[in-house]
């Protein structure tokens, strides 16, 4: 098994609240991991910390074998510097809750922005590389519009060819449908199970359960900063083992 991602041992507080308490998971490279629990269970802050949006007050993270944010030196784990750790994130795809284009921008220049600014792509490459993500996400008709003219289920998906325009080695996704109405809901889930098919490494974060047992390959349940259960998802979402799991499918199944 070739590991795409692995945590071990992450812990993060905010003042006396415990966020994540000892996290240790790997994903399998082209694999699909869904993870999901409760409001305040650590669930994003985990995703933020494998690209190091979090700062971890302990253990580490590895993306392709690589410490992400921090280095090893003499024997201690010391933080990277901004320009390193902002290069490593480009190598990870990440999309938001809410989206996060440029409002001043079309979607063609959204799109195009990070591999020209981040990646010093040819800005020729770079928009023909948007435009066939934007056919991709089937949004080949809105090179030219802005954020505002589009739906919500539109900009999810613009978002995830942003995220795919730096040729990412994994993507996040955090509750990529929590802000949509339920009727939008639907075509951003059928192009992350395009992702899914196509062997990307994905890692999502979701509260959609019927959608994660179709997709995941793994399922990771964390309950107050603890992974309660985790397997296949015919173990943890079909006949979950432990009594905290069952709680939780029963309320949200």
């Amino acid at each position: 098994m070739t590991v795409a991602v692995s945590v071990h041992n992450a812990v993060k507080s905010y003042g006396r609240n415990r966020v994540l308490d000892g996290i240790d998971f790997s994903a399998r490279a082209g694999a699909v991991t869904a993870v999901i629990g409760p409001s305040g269970s650590g669930k994003s802050t985990l995703l933020r910390a494998i690209n190091h949006l979090e700062k971890l007050d302990s253990g580490y993270v590895r993306v392709g074998g690589e410490l992400i944010g921090v280095r090893l030196h003499r024997g201690r784990l010391k933080e990277l510097p901004e320009r390193a750790i902002l290069k490593q994130r480009a190598r990870i795809g990440f999309v938001f809750q809410n989206f996060n284009l440029f409002p001043h921008l079309t979607i063609l220049d959204n799109i195009v922005e990070a591999p020209v600014v981040t990646q010093k792509t040819n800005l020729t490459q770079a928009g023909e590389h948007a435009r066939a993500l934007l056919a991709k996400v089937g949004l080949a008709d809105k090179a030219d519009a802005y954020p505002r003219q589009l739906s919500g289920g539109q900009q999810q998906r613009v978002a995830i060819a942003r995220a795919l325009a730096l040729r990412p080695r994994l993507l996040l996704f955090d509750e990529p449908t929590s802000a949509l109405d339920p009727e939008l809901v639907g075509e951003v889930l059928a192009v992350i199970a395009g992702l899914a098919r196509e062997g990307t490494t994905l890692i999502v974060v979701t509260h959609e359960i019927s959608f994660a047992r179709q997709i995941a390959d793994h399922v990771v349940f964390l309950d107050g900063g603890r992974i309660v259960e985790q397997g296949p998802p015919s173990q943890v979402l079909d006949a979950p083992r432990h009594d905290r799991t069952r709680e939780f499918l029963s309320r949200v199944g």
